[in-house]
């Protein structure tokens, strides 16, 4: 199948930019340039430089070339460690604002992620995490009781929740992570500054103890223009069978089969 045109350019384009090829404040080339590259028309190019807006990689306004505004940071999912440590650990400045920490019955959906009973309680907490002051990410997050009491003793603006559990013995051992986008809703339109309906990156996370308990459950939505998921693989073992090169012979090395008659 052939990719459409106007993808093609804006592929071509991203690539530039999360790559580092095209920086911050960079000018695009200009329109005329891009359909003398791509041998395409204004159409597929405008269609493009558009996509590229609204992922908010680049800035646009009538009778300017467009400019770079920033390539999204890339986060790891590997290993399993606190947005705010992987902010830190890249040369940024995590931040978090609190929206709401309570204690309350759980939906029945929320019950079954957690494995609790509708009649138990759960704490929810609803944060905006920001990198170098600016949203990122809305963190929807749901703990059974026993752990989530702990953060009633918290301030939840502070740091990582993620490094004060385990400071408080909490084990959280594992975490199975679920990637898909989902269009913003009112409250992602709220709290991240994005209009209904914009593509989020969302990552929902389910974390264990090593028994195998389940101590919390996450929806996190995150910009597309502030962040990336990356995730690495490697072969970690053997083919069941060891390969073996298959010896080719020629009509000379077959014996004799002697004819019949």
């Amino acid at each position: 199948m052939r990719v459409p045109l106007h993808e093609l350019v804006r592929t071509s384009i991203r690539d530039r930019i999360l790559s580092g090829d095209l920086a911050p404040g960079d000018a695009l080339p200009s329109e005329a340039e891009l359909c003398a590259r791509f041998g395409a028309s204004r159409g597929p190019i405008r269609q493009a430089m558009s996509a590229l807006s609204a992922e908010g990689l680049i800035e646009t306004s009538q009778g300017r070339v467009p400019t770079v505004t920033r390539a999204p940071l890339a986060q790891s999912i590997d290993d399993f460690f606190s947005f705010s440590a992987w902010v830190s650990a890249i040369g940024h400045r995590p931040g978090q604002h609190t929206i709401e920490l309570a204690l309350r019955r759980p939906d029945p959906v929320l019950a079954s992620q957690l494995r609790i009973e509708t009649d138990d309680l759960a704490v929810q907490l609803l944060r905006i995490r920001s990198i170098d002051g600016e949203p990122a990410m809305l963190e929807r997050t749901a703990f059974v009781a026993e752990v989530g009491r702990l953060l009633f003793d918290f301030d939840t603006d502070a740091g990582s929740l993620f490094d004060y559990l385990i400071d408080r013995g909490v084990p959280l051992d594992h975490g199975e992570h679920t990637i898909d986008a989902i269009a913003a809703d009112a409250v992602d339109s709220e709290h991240l500054h994005v209009a209904q309906g914009t593509p989020l990156l969302r990552v929902r996370r389910v974390t264990t103890s090593a028994d195998g308990d389940v101590l919390e459950v996450s929806d996190d939505r995150y910009r597309t223009d502030r962040a990336d998921l990356v995730v690495r693989n490697a072969r970690t073992h053997q083919p069941q069978r060891p390969f073996v090169a298959r010896q080719l012979t020629t009509a000379t090395d077959r014996p004799d089969q002697g004819s019949t008659s």
